[in-house]
């Protein structure tokens, strides 16, 4: 069973890929979602405003994250990591 947690983030995920929520898989990569650059710092910036969280993204070096970005479950875990540090 999916926790709050990851509803919201799939729901965001779903949200800026145009689809619903039932077709986003925890194994998906945001590339197969179509997410650009510009479609991740969006759902990055909803997810943030959602947990009142920072995540540890550079736009301008990806390569540098400190988060796991590779799929809807790493997106996921990171933020439930990152919700749970902060409580």
């Amino acid at each position: 069973m999916a926790s709050a947690v990851a509803d919201e983030i799939i729901s965001i995920i779903a949200r800026q890929a145009m689809l619903d929520p039932s077709e986003v898989r925890l194994d998906m990569t945001l590339d197969e979602l179509g997410f650009d650059s510009l479609v991740l710092v969006e759902a990055l910036f909803a997810i943030e405003e959602k947990f009142d969280i920072t995540v540890p993204y550079n736009a301008n070096e990806p390569e540098a994250d400190e988060i796991d970005i590779s799929s809807v479950g790493a997106v996921i875990a990171a933020v439930e990591a990152l919700v749970s540090a902060r409580a």
